[in-house]
């Protein structure tokens, strides 16, 4: 005998039904996904391992432009020059400086590279993709940390109330009364030490408040439900409680508080590193190289702009897509 069950679908069986419907949403996750893709090869180093490598002229223009005239004439050998006479030291230089040509013999530099190179001869696409992976890391891991602390001071303080709540909240009023922008500012000043974890630390521990006003209400209207209380009787205790059977609820509150901050930790990025508050000199990201571009601009070369800028905007612009269609795929009012 056969019998037929009905089975309910659930919240995430509904919501990734109604992102499969939706046609920008996808597009928006395919591009996210060959970011993240690119992130994994170079940190693997199968992409961009050499980015620092002299493989062009100083600011050899995008192919697409064409070499100038300055780019070809680096590019030319140039006549050896007479010693001086003058000088006692001029023929045992050039006799060393023979010597090290034949063993280490130079590379031929390129004219012009796909997307152009910087004042050293770095390869502006290799360096794109070596920027985007620092960018993009910080601005995961710190949307990671901040969401965890939002998460968990909104739980401690909306399912314990009293003077737990009455903690947090003077905690949240502290750091929302300061603009963001200042709070991470000041933070960066006073660690003073850069480097990629000092920027994660900046964010997610200035990053919190979003995730912990959406949680703390959440937590606050679950408590009080009929399956919390079934657990209450049975002798449950408040931590699992908490994580075991309210946090599945709201999780995908704290989902999109993360797709929403990885967008606006990796703009924050751009602005420390611009500002000199970011990555220290030997690492690159995006906001290290509009950093350089500012001062490339005056001579008129402008790709390590456009490739930072036009990077970064179409990683954005595709997250803050796919973040507003993954909101409105998980309202339950939305079926």
């Amino acid at each position: 005998m056969m019998t037929n069950e009905l089975h309910s679908p659930g919240l995430w069986t509904l919501a990734w039904r109604r992102l499969r419907a939706d046609r920008i949403a996808m597009a928006a996750l395919a591009v996210v996904g060959a970011f993240i893709l690119l992130l994994l090869l170079s940190w693997s180093g199968l992409v961009a391992n050499d980015w620092e490598e002299e493989v062009a002229v100083n600011y050899a223009p995008p192919t697409f432009v064409g070499p100038d005239a300055a780019s070809a004439a680096l590019a030319r050998p140039q006549a050896p020059v007479p010693p001086n006479a003058f000088d006692p030291l001029a023929q045992e230089l050039e006799v060393l400086k023979a010597e090290v040509q034949a063993s280490h013999p130079p590379r031929a530099k390129a004219v012009t590279l796909p997307f152009g190179a910087d004042k050293w001869g770095h390869d502006v696409l290799k360096k794109t993709i070596k920027g985007g992976e620092t960018s993009i890391v910080v601005g995961l891991v710190a949307a990671f940390v901040a969401v965890a602390l939002g998460t968990l001071f909104g739980a401690l303080s909306g399912f314990f109330g009293g003077v737990v709540d009455d903690l947090f909240n003077w905690f949240y009023s502290i750091f929302t009364s300061i603009p963001s922008i200042l709070m991470i500012l000041t933070v960066a000043a006073v660690l003073q030490q850069k480097g990629v974890m000092t920027i994660v630390l900046i964010l997610g521990l200035t990053g919190w408040t979003g995730p912990y006003r959406l949680i703390r209400a959440e937590y606050i209207k679950h408590k009080a439900r009929e399956y919390v209380m079934a657990a209450d009787a049975i002798g449950a205790s408040s931590w699992r409680k908490m994580f075991s059977h309210i946090f599945p609820n709201v999780s995908h509150v704290a989902l999109v508080q993360l797709s929403i901050l990885v967008v606006g930790f990796i703009k924050a990025e751009v602005i420390l590193s611009f500002l000199g508050f970011g990555v220290p000199v030997g690492t690159v990201s995006w906001g290290s190289m509009l950093n350089e571009a500012q001062n490339e601009l005056i001579l008129g070369k402008w790709w390590q702009l456009a490739a930072a800028a036009g990077a970064m905007a179409l990683l954005v612009t595709a997250f803050s897509l796919f973040t507003d269609a993954l909101r409105d795929a998980l309202d339950p009012k939305l079926k």
